[in-house]
């Protein structure tokens, strides 16, 4: 598997992506975890019901409702939403924890979509086999210290998500890629692109 970056062993930094409108606040303010437009509107519902499935052998610190997301790399082919913003974060590797992203992602349409007319069933799902889903989630997860041994990160169906449970200052926040439409611009190719 070839990926985007250097292996963290190396880098010492995890990847963030965040909506260009959030990029002033976050250059700014550095990161916390409710302070982007989309975490109400998109993701705090579907947070709730993760963290109430929580089992018992999960440290009481790690609450992904507190959690700001990483990504300990990206597949060489990986897609990018345009208008957004790729950073490379600085993290303390105690206060973070990982999880198996693509079994979160396996319940977040029917999660979206359970009180649209039409998609009622998906309320059945969620009270049946997604609750299966999201216990193999937290029962596969682990400290981020814990994966750096044993890399689950690098099997093949483990996407793993970081959860970064403290606030990301700024001074440990740097901007690696702005997405367009159509191109993905490092900071010097951005503004020579765009300086007259």
């Amino acid at each position: 598997m070839e990926f985007l970056f250097d292996d963290y062993t190396k880098t010492k930094r995890v990847y963030h992506v965040v909506s260009l409108k959030d990029l002033g606040y976050v250059m700014k303010n550095g990161i916390s975890y409710d302070d982007k437009i989309t975490y109400i509107t998109k993701y705090k519902g579907f947070h709730d019901y993760i963290e109430d499935l929580k089992t018992d052998k999960i440290p009481s610190w790690v609450d992904r409702k507190k959690s700001i997301f990483a990504s300990l790399n990206f597949k060489k082919n990986h897609y990018f939403h345009s208008h957004s913003a790729l950073l490379s974060l600085k993290i303390n590797e105690d206060k973070c924890w990982i999880a198996n992203e693509n079994l979160a992602n396996e319940i977040y349409e029917p999660f979206a979509l359970k009180n649209i007319e039409g998609f009622e069933y998906c309320n059945k799902y969620l009270d049946t086999k997604a609750k299966d889903v999201i216990t193999r989630y937290w029962d596969t997860s682990l400290s981020f210290k814990d994966n750096l041994k044993v890399r689950r990160d690098l099997s093949e169906y483990y996407d793993a998500e970081i959860l970064i449970t403290n606030h990301i200052p700024k001074e440990d926040i740097k901007v690696l890629k702005i997405y367009s439409d159509h191109n993905a611009f490092s900071l010097d190719e951005f503004r020579n692109y765009f300086t007259l």
